[in-house]
């Protein structure tokens, strides 16, 4: 019997992401249909997981808020503790904090104990592509992996932890509910263009050195700073079903 994958559907890489889902799972020989998710209905139909793409945080929330979401959304991803994944904006709605709102404030959804900083790397001309080398997508037979493209668009990054912190060494690791903030990956030194950021004065939370927290997970809970679905690379797409499917 089949399972359903859903994607946030107000804005953001929307098609891209059902795509490299597809594919990811054709890859996998997974059985999974994948929707576009605008109503409660849709939502609870997901009984495998849900992506939350990029886009503008605040039009997420207020859209989510408009169509009577927000609350099955914090309902799926705190008491059901069904799988979720966000990138970039979709990042910023799982934490539980975030800095550089807008003066209106910021709805989330919230499941992550972190803190975010919104627009972190500068305005949309100051988007760049770099490659990660990203050690959860290793498996454990494996020294190293090719590098990840990673497409970095005005994306957050973690700015203060809420809970310990632990790294995951274990890329077939399937993780605890209720578990630490796994850091995932780090972007080394200080890209943004924010100057508070690269003046230091929000302070480094990474425990190896400086650098940007980019991707992280707690529980079944999973975000990144990056955009993967804007790259013909589904590592990650594949990786996310094999935790969530498994």
């Amino acid at each position: 019997m089949g399972l359903t994958i859903g994607v946030l559907a107000f804005q953001g890489g929307v098609i891209e992401h059902m795509t490299a889902l597809k594919k990811a799972a054709a890859s996998l020989q997974k059985n999974v249909t994948v929707i576009e998710v605008r109503s409660s209905a849709e939502l609870e139909s997901c009984d495998a997981g849900l992506v939350i793409p990029g886009g503008e945080s605040t039009h997420l929330s207020r859209a989510a808020r408009e169509c009577g979401l927000l609350e099955p959304l914090r309902d799926y991803v705190k008491a059901k503790k069904r799988p979720v994944w966000g990138t970039c904006a979709g990042l910023i709605m799982l934490s539980e904090e975030a800095s550089a709102v807008k003066q209106d404030g910021q709805e989330l959804i919230g499941g992550l104990d972190v803190r975010v900083h919104r627009n972190h790397f500068g305005r949309q001309n100051e988007s760049f592509m770099t490659n990660l080398d990203l050690e959860f997508l290793r498996s454990s037979n494996e020294s190293s992996s090719p590098p990840f493209p990673a497409m970095f668009i005005r994306a957050p990054v973690v700015d203060k932890l809420l809970l310990p912190t632990t790294k995951a060494h274990d890329a077939e690791a399937t993780p605890k509910e209720d578990a630490a903030v796994e850091v995932l990956a780090i972007l080394p030194g200080r890209h943004a263009s924010n100057k508070a950021a690269a003046a230091g004065e929000l302070g480094s939370v990474s425990p190896e050195g400086a650098g940007d927290i980019i991707a992280l997970r707690q529980g079944k809970v999973f975000g990144t700073s990056f955009h993967p679905e804007l790259t013909d690379d589904i590592r990650i797409h594949e990786w996310w079903l094999q935790q969530i499917l498994s």
